[in-house]
């Protein structure tokens, strides 16, 4: 029997990661999905997507980049959604579905997703209300599916937020407390509905209108297992693990601290406004010292954590994703709030090495991060 899912929000990065995972696994005759989209905010450029979900044929995600030395460029048709629904016109549909039509729930609310509507917190939405936040929505949902049933229900949440998972169950619960729900729906949401914490690790740089995206061949999601979870589906780029922390490492002290390092060099040599990742890679000089960032600092610091292979592998693969001829990634974009990235990506990384390797040599990241101005941040994947 298909595990069905519900998917929270429309954006251009779950058309060509999970929903694109799940099309592939459907292919090869795994019983996942299909997928009903959710839009939860009102109005909106993104109206017209919600309709466009519902044509035949599906949606393109053309993949465009260097895979393993290979250049890349084709395009998928996604056949994996069969429907989208606008939250605050469908609600009550949307609750028939919910509660007994999903077993799985995935979600992108953006990156206020997660905050709250001040109303949302006051009481539980009467009959036919619908809550303005994406965490209200969910939990009246889930009070309406435990009251008509309440069978087990898996999250895969993929906000960018650090223990995404566990920040989406600890709101759910406080909204609980202050609607005043039920020991019996507390229990059964602490019980029954797995609740996953997630990274993903995909640039999908471009949106297709009406629907569909252009993104990197390279894509990572990897979820972390909680003791009831059942594995949804298998992919080539789809990783369960008991342990998520070494995949946010690598994400956040090579791909992530790679961008803030070549953005502090953009910005005190005063390169062209416009330059972009690609460009400035390209330049031979600036090439050797982030290589050698890599290969003298953060390599030998991940080793001494016991990932020097795995930092070796996604090192190259980030390399690969640096010198893609087709995405314009702009610096000035990735500059934005550098202090505290910095904190987070360099200092943050020589603490962890240092807790390892009291006494490896790491000149320049120590240099970098007590140039940066921002405030103290501890390991967070961003």
């Amino acid at each position: 029997m298909n595990r069905r899912i519900t998917q929270f929000g429309t954006s251009r990065f779950l058309q060509a990661h999970a929903d694109l995972f799940v099309h592939e696994a459907r292919q090869a005759g795994q019983d996942i999905g299909p997928i009903t989209i959710v839009k939860t905010t009102r109005g909106g450029a993104r109206d017209g997507r919600v309709r466009a979900f519902g044509a035949p044929g599906g949606y393109p995600v053309r993949i465009r980049g260097f895979d393993g030395g290979r250049r890349v460029d084709e395009t998928r048709r996604i056949t994996s959604v069969v429907r989208a629904l606008e939250a605050h016109a469908d609600w009550i549909e949307l609750i028939e579905i919910f509660s007994k039509s999903t077993d799985i729930v995935f979600s992108n609310a953006g990156d206020g997703g997660y905050l709250l509507d001040p109303e949302d917190a006051k009481r539980r939405p009467a009959a036919g209300d619908v809550p303005g936040s994406f965490p209200a929505k969910l939990l009246a949902l889930l009070v309406h599916r435990h009251e008509r049933g309440g069978t087990p229900l898996l999250v895969l949440p993929c906000e960018l937020v650090s223990g995404n998972g566990r920040v989406l169950r600890g709101l759910l619960g406080d909204l609980a407390d202050q609607w005043g729900e039920s020991a019996e729906f507390k229990g059964w949401l602490a019980r029954d509905v797995t609740i996953c914490d997630t990274l993903v690790d995909r640039i999908v740089s471009e949106a297709i209108e009406p629907i569909g995206a252009v993104a990197e061949p390279y894509a990572l999601w990897a979820i972390q297992r909680e003791p009831d979870l059942i594995e949804p589906f298998r992919h080539p780029n789809v990783v369960y693990t008991d342990d998520l922390e070494p995949y946010l490492r690598l994400k956040l002290h090579i791909l992530n601290l790679g961008h803030t390092y070549i953005a502090d060099i953009w910005r005190r040599e005063a390169r062209p406004a416009q330059e972009t990742v690609r460009e400035i890679v390209a330049d031979p000089r600036i090439r050797a010292r982030l290589m050698s960032l890599f290969d003298d600092e953060i390599l030998p610091g991940f080793a001494a954590r016991g990932l020097g292979p795995q930092a070796q592998a996604y090192r190259d693969a980030t390399i690969e994703r640096f010198d893609n001829p087709f995405l314009d990634h702009r610096i000035a974009d990735i500059f934005e709030n550098q202090g505290v990235k910095v904190d987070r990506r360099a200092k943050a990384f020589v603490s962890w090495v240092r807790a390892a390797h009291a006494t490896l040599p790491l000149p320049r990241l120590e240099a970098f991060s007590a140039a940066a101005h921002g405030p103290e941040n501890s390991f967070q994947a961003v």
